[in-house]
Protein backbone atom coordinates (compact mmCIF):
# COMPACT_ATOMS: atom_id res chain seq x y z
CA UNK A 1 0.00 0.00 0.00
CA UNK A 2 1.37 3.63 -0.40
CA UNK A 3 -0.37 7.03 -0.64
CA UNK A 4 -0.98 10.50 -2.62
CA UNK A 5 -1.72 12.92 0.69
CA UNK A 6 -4.48 11.44 2.04
CA UNK A 7 -5.31 8.98 -0.21
CA UNK A 8 -4.48 4.96 0.60
CA UNK A 9 -4.07 3.00 -2.79
CA UNK A 10 -3.99 -0.59 -2.02
CA UNK A 11 -1.09 -1.80 -5.10
CA UNK A 12 1.06 -0.29 -7.39
CA UNK A 13 -0.85 -0.60 -10.29
CA UNK A 14 -2.34 2.40 -11.74
CA UNK A 15 -4.52 2.83 -15.11
CA UNK A 16 -2.73 5.45 -17.43
CA UNK A 17 -5.26 8.82 -18.71
CA UNK A 18 -5.97 7.86 -22.44
CA UNK A 19 -8.17 9.65 -24.59
CA UNK A 20 -11.38 7.47 -25.18
CA UNK A 21 -10.22 4.85 -23.47
CA UNK A 22 -10.07 5.92 -19.86
CA UNK A 23 -13.52 6.45 -19.09
CA UNK A 24 -15.42 5.05 -16.01
CA UNK A 25 -16.89 2.37 -18.37
CA UNK A 26 -13.36 1.08 -18.79
CA UNK A 27 -12.21 1.68 -15.06
CA UNK A 28 -15.02 -0.73 -13.74
CA UNK A 29 -13.20 -3.23 -16.19
CA UNK A 30 -10.07 -2.96 -14.86
CA UNK A 31 -10.82 -2.20 -10.73
CA UNK A 32 -12.73 -5.95 -11.13
CA UNK A 33 -9.11 -6.84 -12.77
CA UNK A 34 -7.46 -5.50 -9.53
CA UNK A 35 -6.40 -2.43 -10.32
CA UNK A 36 -5.34 0.18 -7.21
CA UNK A 37 -6.06 3.52 -8.66
CA UNK A 38 -6.81 5.14 -12.10
CA UNK A 39 -7.31 8.72 -13.80
CA UNK A 40 -9.43 9.53 -16.23
CA UNK A 41 -8.76 10.69 -19.87
CA UNK A 42 -7.99 14.23 -19.98
CA UNK A 43 -10.75 16.61 -19.49
CA UNK A 44 -10.78 20.03 -20.99
CA UNK A 45 -10.70 23.13 -17.73
CA UNK A 46 -11.88 25.18 -20.26
CA UNK A 47 -15.02 23.19 -20.95
CA UNK A 48 -15.74 22.78 -17.37
CA UNK A 49 -15.82 26.25 -16.29
CA UNK A 50 -18.02 26.58 -19.46
CA UNK A 51 -20.62 24.03 -18.14
CA UNK A 52 -20.30 22.21 -21.34
CA UNK A 53 -22.85 19.10 -21.00
CA UNK A 54 -21.06 17.05 -23.40
CA UNK A 55 -17.70 17.31 -20.95
CA UNK A 56 -19.97 16.23 -17.82
CA UNK A 57 -21.06 13.34 -19.57
CA UNK A 58 -17.46 12.18 -20.09
CA UNK A 59 -17.59 11.22 -16.19
CA UNK A 60 -20.94 9.77 -16.50
CA UNK A 61 -20.60 6.25 -14.34
CA UNK A 62 -17.92 7.63 -11.79
CA UNK A 63 -20.17 6.93 -9.05
CA UNK A 64 -19.77 3.29 -9.57
CA UNK A 65 -15.89 2.93 -8.92
CA UNK A 66 -14.73 2.27 -5.49
CA UNK A 67 -11.02 2.52 -6.11
CA UNK A 68 -9.30 6.08 -5.62
CA UNK A 69 -9.67 7.95 -9.04
CA UNK A 70 -7.83 11.12 -10.13
CA UNK A 71 -9.77 13.43 -12.57
CA UNK A 72 -7.57 14.64 -15.29
CA UNK A 73 -7.78 18.54 -16.28
CA UNK A 74 -5.76 20.33 -18.86
CA UNK A 75 -5.42 23.69 -19.67
CA UNK A 76 -2.98 26.54 -19.80
CA UNK A 77 -4.58 29.24 -17.74
CA UNK A 78 -4.13 28.74 -13.88
CA UNK A 79 -7.42 30.50 -13.09
CA UNK A 80 -9.47 28.21 -15.36
CA UNK A 81 -7.71 25.37 -14.14
CA UNK A 82 -8.30 26.20 -10.26
CA UNK A 83 -12.00 27.19 -11.00
CA UNK A 84 -12.67 23.86 -13.02
CA UNK A 85 -10.87 21.91 -9.98
CA UNK A 86 -13.36 23.76 -7.65
CA UNK A 87 -16.13 22.74 -9.78
CA UNK A 88 -15.09 18.74 -10.52
CA UNK A 89 -14.36 18.59 -6.61
CA UNK A 90 -18.13 19.37 -5.88
CA UNK A 91 -19.58 17.53 -8.29
CA UNK A 92 -17.83 14.01 -8.64
CA UNK A 93 -16.00 13.73 -5.47
CA UNK A 94 -13.22 12.32 -7.11
CA UNK A 95 -10.07 11.35 -4.75
CA UNK A 96 -7.26 13.20 -6.52
CA UNK A 97 -7.19 16.05 -8.91
CA UNK A 98 -4.55 15.33 -11.61
CA UNK A 99 -3.10 17.87 -14.58
CA UNK A 100 -1.69 16.97 -17.22
CA UNK A 101 1.31 18.55 -18.51
CA UNK A 102 2.46 15.79 -20.60
CA UNK A 103 -0.48 15.42 -24.04
CA UNK A 104 1.85 15.92 -26.83
CA UNK A 105 -1.34 15.63 -29.11
CA UNK A 106 -1.20 19.07 -31.11
CA UNK A 107 -4.48 20.20 -30.17
CA UNK A 108 -3.87 20.41 -26.77
CA UNK A 109 -0.22 20.96 -26.85
CA UNK A 110 0.28 23.35 -29.11
CA UNK A 111 -3.49 25.14 -30.06
CA UNK A 112 -4.22 25.07 -26.18
CA UNK A 113 -0.90 25.84 -24.56
CA UNK A 114 -1.61 23.03 -22.47
CA UNK A 115 -0.20 19.33 -21.83
CA UNK A 116 3.20 19.01 -22.53
CA UNK A 117 4.31 22.61 -24.17
CA UNK A 118 3.91 23.71 -20.68
CA UNK A 119 6.94 21.60 -20.37
CA UNK A 120 8.88 24.74 -21.61
CA UNK A 121 7.82 27.22 -19.19
CA UNK A 122 8.67 25.77 -15.33
CA UNK A 123 7.48 28.95 -13.90
CA UNK A 124 4.12 28.67 -15.20
CA UNK A 125 3.74 25.29 -14.57
CA UNK A 126 4.77 26.37 -10.56
CA UNK A 127 2.05 28.93 -10.96
CA UNK A 128 -0.66 26.76 -12.31
CA UNK A 129 -0.09 23.71 -9.67
CA UNK A 130 -0.49 26.32 -6.53
CA UNK A 131 -3.08 27.96 -7.91
CA UNK A 132 -4.91 24.27 -7.92
CA UNK A 133 -3.51 23.15 -4.72
CA UNK A 134 -4.63 25.96 -3.24
CA UNK A 135 -8.64 25.91 -4.37
CA UNK A 136 -9.33 22.18 -3.51
CA UNK A 137 -9.70 20.13 -0.29
CA UNK A 138 -7.90 17.10 -2.09
CA UNK A 139 -4.94 16.26 -3.28
CA UNK A 140 -3.47 17.47 -6.05
CA UNK A 141 -1.20 15.45 -8.90
CA UNK A 142 0.87 16.17 -12.55
CA UNK A 143 1.56 14.20 -15.09
CA UNK A 144 4.52 15.21 -16.79
CA UNK A 145 7.02 13.85 -19.61
CA UNK A 146 11.06 13.69 -19.83
CA UNK A 147 11.24 17.49 -21.82
CA UNK A 148 10.06 18.80 -24.97
CA UNK A 149 12.36 17.42 -27.17
CA UNK A 150 15.69 15.62 -26.47
CA UNK A 151 17.63 18.64 -26.10
CA UNK A 152 15.23 20.01 -23.43
CA UNK A 153 15.11 17.24 -21.18
CA UNK A 154 14.24 19.00 -17.96
CA UNK A 155 12.04 16.75 -16.04
CA UNK A 156 14.19 17.07 -12.44
CA UNK A 157 13.68 20.42 -12.63
CA UNK A 158 10.11 20.52 -13.11
CA UNK A 159 9.69 17.76 -10.68
CA UNK A 160 11.01 20.03 -8.28
CA UNK A 161 8.56 22.43 -9.34
CA UNK A 162 5.39 20.84 -8.81
CA UNK A 163 6.71 19.81 -5.49
CA UNK A 164 7.58 23.15 -4.05
CA UNK A 165 4.32 24.09 -5.58
CA UNK A 166 2.43 21.63 -3.18
CA UNK A 167 1.31 18.62 -5.12
CA UNK A 168 1.11 15.45 -3.61
CA UNK A 169 2.57 12.93 -6.50
CA UNK A 170 4.26 13.29 -9.84
CA UNK A 171 3.18 10.73 -12.98
CA UNK A 172 6.22 10.53 -15.70
CA UNK A 173 6.13 9.31 -19.18
CA UNK A 174 9.65 8.39 -19.99
CA UNK A 175 9.46 9.98 -23.41
CA UNK A 176 9.42 13.75 -24.84
CA UNK A 177 6.88 15.48 -26.37
CA UNK A 178 8.68 14.99 -29.78
CA UNK A 179 8.64 11.24 -29.50
CA UNK A 180 4.72 11.15 -29.20
CA UNK A 181 4.27 7.34 -28.69
CA UNK A 182 8.01 5.95 -31.07
CA UNK A 183 10.71 5.11 -29.76
CA UNK A 184 11.56 3.78 -26.28
CA UNK A 185 11.10 5.51 -22.98
CA UNK A 186 13.77 6.03 -20.74
CA UNK A 187 13.25 4.79 -17.47
CA UNK A 188 16.65 6.74 -16.54
CA UNK A 189 14.80 9.65 -16.59
CA UNK A 190 12.30 8.49 -13.94
CA UNK A 191 14.73 7.06 -11.55
CA UNK A 192 16.51 10.45 -11.46
CA UNK A 193 13.29 12.34 -11.03
CA UNK A 194 12.60 9.62 -7.99
CA UNK A 195 15.80 10.48 -6.02
CA UNK A 196 15.29 14.30 -6.76
CA UNK A 197 11.92 14.68 -5.04
CA UNK A 198 10.32 12.72 -2.10
CA UNK A 199 6.53 12.96 -2.76
CA UNK A 200 5.55 9.98 -4.71
CA UNK A 201 6.57 8.97 -8.71
CA UNK A 202 4.62 6.74 -10.60
CA UNK A 203 6.63 5.41 -13.57
CA UNK A 204 4.94 5.22 -17.31
CA UNK A 205 5.85 4.01 -20.18
CA UNK A 206 6.80 0.73 -22.24
CA UNK A 207 4.82 -1.43 -19.55
CA UNK A 208 3.73 -4.42 -21.95
CA UNK A 209 4.18 -7.35 -19.48
CA UNK A 210 4.32 -8.26 -15.76
CA UNK A 211 7.61 -8.62 -16.17
CA UNK A 212 8.50 -5.01 -17.14
CA UNK A 213 6.50 -3.70 -14.66
CA UNK A 214 8.90 -5.37 -12.04
CA UNK A 215 11.74 -4.50 -13.58
CA UNK A 216 10.36 -0.59 -13.79
CA UNK A 217 10.36 -0.40 -9.55
CA UNK A 218 13.68 -2.19 -9.62
CA UNK A 219 15.68 0.18 -11.94
CA UNK A 220 13.97 3.62 -11.28
CA UNK A 221 12.85 2.82 -7.26
CA UNK A 222 9.52 4.29 -8.58
CA UNK A 223 6.27 4.28 -6.03
CA UNK A 224 3.96 3.00 -8.53
CA UNK A 225 4.05 2.17 -12.61
CA UNK A 226 1.42 3.28 -14.96
CA UNK A 227 0.09 0.87 -17.80
CA UNK A 228 -1.23 2.55 -21.03
CA UNK A 229 -1.60 1.40 -24.40
CA UNK A 230 -0.60 -2.01 -22.65
CA UNK A 231 -3.71 -2.87 -21.91
CA UNK A 232 -5.93 -2.03 -25.25
CA UNK A 233 -7.54 -5.42 -25.52
CA UNK A 234 -5.88 -6.69 -22.62
CA UNK A 235 -6.87 -5.01 -19.21
CA UNK A 236 -6.01 -8.61 -18.09
CA UNK A 237 -2.82 -7.14 -18.04
CA UNK A 238 -3.62 -5.29 -14.95
CA UNK A 239 -4.30 -8.78 -12.85
CA UNK A 240 -1.18 -9.88 -14.15
CA UNK A 241 1.00 -7.06 -12.81
CA UNK A 242 -1.24 -7.24 -9.55
CA UNK A 243 -0.56 -10.61 -9.40
CA UNK A 244 3.34 -10.85 -10.35
CA UNK A 245 4.31 -7.95 -8.30
CA UNK A 246 2.90 -9.40 -4.95
CA UNK A 247 2.80 -12.90 -5.60
CA UNK A 248 5.45 -13.62 -8.39
CA UNK A 249 1.90 -15.44 -10.07
CA UNK A 250 2.90 -16.02 -13.68
CA UNK A 251 0.14 -15.11 -16.12
CA UNK A 252 -1.54 -17.31 -18.28
CA UNK A 253 -3.29 -17.41 -21.74
CA UNK A 254 -6.45 -15.76 -22.43
CA UNK A 255 -8.94 -17.62 -24.18
CA UNK A 256 -10.73 -16.41 -27.05
CA UNK A 257 -14.09 -16.84 -25.13
CA UNK A 258 -12.56 -15.05 -22.23
CA UNK A 259 -11.68 -12.21 -24.39
CA UNK A 260 -15.61 -12.06 -25.76
CA UNK A 261 -17.29 -12.41 -22.75
CA UNK A 262 -15.32 -9.30 -21.16
CA UNK A 263 -16.01 -7.46 -24.56
CA UNK A 264 -19.96 -8.29 -24.05
CA UNK A 265 -19.18 -7.15 -20.22
CA UNK A 266 -17.39 -4.08 -21.45
CA UNK A 267 -20.67 -2.89 -23.68
CA UNK A 268 -23.13 -3.18 -21.15
CA UNK A 269 -20.92 -0.88 -19.35
CA UNK A 270 -20.57 1.44 -21.61
CA UNK A 271 -24.44 1.32 -22.50
CA UNK A 272 -25.27 2.00 -18.66
CA UNK A 273 -23.50 5.56 -19.04
CA UNK A 274 -23.24 6.52 -22.74
CA UNK A 275 -26.21 6.61 -25.36
CA UNK A 276 -26.51 3.84 -27.86
CA UNK A 277 -24.61 5.25 -30.59
CA UNK A 278 -21.46 6.42 -28.59
CA UNK A 279 -21.80 3.38 -27.07
CA UNK A 280 -21.56 1.15 -29.75
CA UNK A 281 -18.50 3.51 -31.76
CA UNK A 282 -16.30 3.13 -28.55
CA UNK A 283 -16.55 -0.65 -28.14
CA UNK A 284 -15.87 -1.14 -32.37
CA UNK A 285 -12.67 0.23 -31.50
CA UNK A 286 -12.37 -2.16 -28.18
CA UNK A 287 -13.54 -5.12 -30.12
CA UNK A 288 -10.41 -4.58 -33.19
CA UNK A 289 -7.93 -4.39 -29.84
CA UNK A 290 -9.61 -7.59 -28.47
CA UNK A 291 -9.56 -9.54 -31.17
CA UNK A 292 -6.01 -8.59 -32.31
CA UNK A 293 -3.95 -11.87 -31.87
CA UNK A 294 -7.08 -14.24 -32.34
CA UNK A 295 -6.87 -17.05 -35.32
CA UNK A 296 -8.51 -15.38 -38.20
CA UNK A 297 -8.18 -12.54 -36.64
CA UNK A 298 -7.89 -10.20 -39.90
CA UNK A 299 -11.33 -11.30 -41.20
CA UNK A 300 -12.98 -10.74 -38.32
CA UNK A 301 -12.25 -7.13 -37.69
CA UNK A 302 -13.11 -6.09 -41.36
CA UNK A 303 -16.57 -7.32 -40.50
CA UNK A 304 -16.65 -5.78 -37.14
CA UNK A 305 -16.03 -2.32 -38.86
CA UNK A 306 -18.82 -2.54 -40.87
CA UNK A 307 -21.13 -3.15 -37.99
CA UNK A 308 -24.27 -1.04 -37.81
CA UNK A 309 -25.37 -2.57 -34.45
CA UNK A 310 -24.41 -4.09 -31.10
CA UNK A 311 -26.76 -7.29 -32.38
CA UNK A 312 -25.10 -7.60 -35.35
CA UNK A 313 -21.26 -7.41 -33.91
CA UNK A 314 -22.33 -9.63 -30.84
CA UNK A 315 -23.63 -12.42 -33.58
CA UNK A 316 -20.15 -11.92 -35.85
CA UNK A 317 -18.46 -12.88 -32.31
CA UNK A 318 -20.78 -15.99 -31.61
CA UNK A 319 -20.15 -17.26 -34.72
CA UNK A 320 -16.64 -16.97 -34.31
CA UNK A 321 -17.02 -18.84 -30.87
CA UNK A 322 -19.08 -21.77 -32.30
CA UNK A 323 -16.76 -22.28 -35.19
CA UNK A 324 -13.70 -25.30 -33.32
CA UNK A 325 -11.18 -24.33 -36.19
CA UNK A 326 -10.84 -20.66 -34.52
CA UNK A 327 -9.98 -22.09 -30.97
Amino acid sequence: MWSIGNVKIKNKVVLAPMAGISDPSYMRIVEELGCGYAITELISAEAIVRENKKTFEMLNGMEKIKMPIAIQLFGGNAKVLSEAAKIIEKKFHPAVIDINMGCPVPKVAIRSEAGSSLLRNPDKIYDIVSSVVKAVNIPVTVKIRSGWDSDNINAVEVAKKIEKAGASAIAIHGRTRAQGYSGLSDWGIIKKVKEAISIPVIGNGDIKSCYDAKRMIEETGCDAIMIGRGVLGNPWLIKECVDYLEKEIEPITISAKEKITMLKKHFSYLIEDKCEKAALLEIRSHALWYVKGLKSSAKIKNQICGCTSDVEMFRILDEYLSNESNL
